[in-house]
């Protein structure tokens, strides 16, 4: 019994988990750096968004291989570094044996290693895992990649060491000789805040009975070196490191802004997950040098820098503005008030975008003369990131090709949100550039395969190597200059992902949509400043308010909408590019930047899901606004919607609710119910159209709905559930590029499809 509780003690005060248990205690910010890892790279954070694969699958020049993995072992092994010289600064006086010990700083690394060497274990493990699952792997492709992991480590890990052992100080090394004058006088103010703490060397040490040695092994600490608190050597060491934090942090920032600079170059474009390590080693770099300069006041002091920061932001100081790529920002700016925004729907202004579109309305039916009155086809699209994108695309082009064509043939409108606009977007494109002779395949897997190229990984770089440091660069577009910021990111990836072919002003697509050669498209992202929809299309849809017309007299209508070619008419909205508007329309919350408009008071456009995440509203608002030239020259309206989420998904058993579930059930029930809300919105619509539209109109639902589905939005933790549903995110694995392709030939599917055909012959 007494050598069990010997051997307990010899434990419990062994020098790795007396400081484990220090920094539980004392290092709370260093700690939560930690688990936001550990929860990440396990999916316990993240992972309906996609996050995890960031750190499982990074990828470098758009390949997942031994490089890429190299990077991430060089930042992972920076950002342990960085952890153990916080720790040793904020620390170290607290166990001064340390200090007669040759090379205390690597000794202190060294025992310090719990939690380093857990996230290790852990980490390969989910990404040996992950490889497996998700991404199929050969185990020989698996096996150099991880040797790109313990390489890069390794190397950041020796040059480190190697800079160590030139710079850091230790007793014996002071006996001969002591630190420069200059750098003395240079750090008066750490020298005192060290002086400070020789109070807690003398009297306030924490017990340690024996550390871990290079040999492996566990050495006893002796006496002499458990009381030694020589007051020179403590501030040779206190001033050497604080030098040494300062360094590093310098060659951080370093680069970080020439990866700034040049992110546009492929080859400084370093994996996302790489880039969020460089982001949290500079948090914990900082946090121990607030730790070392303000002592117990430095999360004080981080209070009052935080709210300067966001005082200042509120004013304007620290904002920054992302603008849609076309738009001249010089001229004056447009007023946006309740007067301007009548004026612009006035009626006269409806009516004569209604006789613009009605001309559009002939060349579609031309297209059917001799024949018998056709089907009019409305095709809504759902947000839903890189999944959507993917899901929308490979559903049209199943369902164009099993019609024969007729699909895109009869589709006069195209609405949606996010990613669904997107993918239907693509598939417009290469239809219209088949259709012009071009040599194309519009059916062909090869433009899924583009379409679901990762965005996730060059926006998080973005995010953390430019805006958040640097942002200077320029380019020009429409004979204006703009920032090569987050959007600018965004859209040059979706150009590379869409094979170039959309890289277009609003304006060009005017002729081929009034042609009625392709379907035309209405984007509608959402105002933030008032909720209204902002509706993109190179025609005039002023007409998307003509309900107000059916009351004259009455001054408080709320408009629904802004047109935004009539709006920014001055402003060259003509030349708005086409990513601009599809970006608009994806503003990804956190991931995809706000944008901002020339107008006074400053409008802010965020995705178009907000408003109705589904396009049924806007379709509603356009069959409504020529219902009796429709149902004079067609035989019915089919709304096909393409959901990326189920219309009827089951209904979740409820269970025990915590103490947090109760705090959070008034938002927890809006943000779970937030399709939902729209769903019955919008079949009430469709339901009140019956009562001003009396042709048939038939709805065909094409649902990605796995077969074993589960459903995704059941509490606030829903990142937390184990889903076969791919992730919410701009970037898919293999694993769920495959599910979702698969998905469209569910007995569900197959049978709309069946419908489709049969409405359309």
């Amino acid at each position: 019994m007494a050598r069990l509780s010997k051997l307990a003690d010899s434990i419990f005060y062994s020098f790795p988990v007396q400081l484990f248990l220090n920094n539980l205690q004392r290092n709370q910010v260093l700690i939560l750096c930690w688990i936001i890892l550990f929860a990440m790279i396990t999916g316990n954070f993240g992972k309906y968004l996609g996050i995890p694969y960031l750190f499982l699958d990074p990828e470098y020049l758009n390949k997942v291989n031994f490089t890429s993995f190299f990077i991430m072992g060089v930042m992972i092994s920076g950002f342990t570094a960085a952890f153990n010289i916080t720790c040793y600064i904020a620390d170290g006086h607290r166990f001064s044996f340390i200090g007669a010990l040759s090379n205390p700083f690597s000794k202190f690394s060294l025992n310090n290693g719990i939690l380093p060497v857990v996230f290790l274990i852990t980490y390969l493990y989910q990404v040996i895992r992950f490889q497996f699952d998700n991404e199929y792997t050969s185990g020989s492709q698996l096996a150099i990649n991880l040797l790109g992991f313990f390489v890069g480590y390794l190397v950041m890990a020796g040059l480190l060491q190697l800079y160590f052992s030139l710079t850091q100080k230790d007793i014996f090394k002071y006996v001969i000789c002591r630190l420069d004058e200059k750098l003395k006088q240079t750090v008066k103010v750490t020298r005192a805040s060290a002086m400070k703490k020789l109070d807690i060397v003398r009297k306030k040490q924490v017990r340690v009975d024996n550390y871990f040695d290079y040999s492996f092994r566990f050495k006893k600490v002796d006496e002499e070196e458990r009381d030694f608190y020589d007051k020179g050597a403590i501030l040779q060491v206190f001033d050497q490191n604080q030098f040494n934090l300062v360094v590093i942090e310098l060659l951080i920032l370093a680069m970080v802004i020439v990866l700034g600079i040049f992110k546009d170059y492929p080859a400084f474009q370093f994996p996302a997950a790489a880039s969020f390590m460089i982001f949290l080693t500079i948090l914990v770099m900082l946090s121990g040098a607030f730790s070392y300069w303000f002592g117990n006041w430095s999360i004080t002091v981080a209070m009052i820098i935080f709210l300067m920061l966001n005082y200042l932001a509120g004013e304007g100081w620290l904002t920054k503005k992302y603008k849609a790529f076309g738009l001249d920002y010089e001229v004056p700016k447009v007023e946006y008030t309740i007067g301007a925004l009548q004026e612009l729907n006035s009626s006269a202004s409806i009516r004569q975008s209604q006789e613009h579109t009605l001309g559009i309305l002939t060349n579609w039916k031309k297209k059917f003369e001799g024949g018998p009155s056709p089907k009019m086809v409305f095709i809504c699209s759902s947000g839903g990131g890189k999944r959507a994108a993917l899901w929308t695309l490979a559903a049209l082009q199943l369902a164009d090709s099993l019609t024969g064509g007729k699909l895109m043939n009869q589709s006069i409108l195209i609405t949606g949100a996010s990613g669904g606009l997107i993918g239907a977007s693509y598939f417009r494109e290469v239809v219209l550039r088949e259709k012009q002779g071009e040599n194309v395949h519009p059916y062909s897997t090869s433009h899924q395969q583009k379409i679901a190229t990762d965005n996730l990984n060059p926006l998080i770089f973005s995010l953390l190597a430019n805006d958040l440091f640097v942002g200077f660069t320029k380019f020009e577009y429409a004979g204006q200059r703009y920032s090569r910021d987050r959007g600018y990111t965004f859209e040059e990836q979706l150009n590379i992902d869409t094979e170039g072919m959309m890289d277009k002003t609003i304006s060009e697509y005017q002729k081929p949509e009034a042609d009625a050669i392709v379907p035309m498209i209405i984007l509608s992202p959402t105002i933030v400043n008032d909720g209204r929809k902002l509706y993109i299309s190179p025609q005039p849809v002023t007409y998307l308010n003509s309900d107000i017309l059916n009351f004259p007299t009455y001054q408080n209508s709320k408009l629904s909408g802004v047109d935004f070619q009539k709006m920014f008419e001055n402003h060259g909205s003509s030349n708005l590019r086409f990513l601009s508007a599809l970006r608009m329309s994806a503003t990804f919350p956190y991931i995809t930047p706000n944008t901002t408009l020339p107008t006074n008071p400053p409008i802010q456009i965020m995705d178009a899901g907000i408003s109705d995440n589904f396009g049924l509203t806007d379709a509603v608002r356009f069959i409504y606004s020529f219902r009796e030239w429709i149902a004079a020259n067609t035989s019915g309206i089919i709304i096909l919607s393409i959901r990326d989420s189920p219309k009827l998904s089951p209904i979740s058993e409820e269970k025990g609710n915590t103490f947090i579930d109760d705090f959070t059930q008034p938002i927890a029930s809006v943000y779970n119910n937030f399709e939902n809300f729209q769903d019955i919105t919008n079949d009430n619509l469709v339901g009140y159209a019956r009562s001003w539209f009396k042709d048939p109109i038939d709805r065909v639902d094409i649902q990605y709905l796995p077969s074993n589905y589960t459903p995704i939005l059941q509490k606030m933790d829903s990142i937390r559930q184990h889903s076969v549903r791919a992730s919410l995110s701009w970037r898919l694995t293999t694993r769920e590029k495959i599910g979702v392709v698969e998905t469209l030939y569910t007995p569900s599917n197959r049978e709309a499809m069946d419908k489709l055909v049969k409405l359309l012959k």
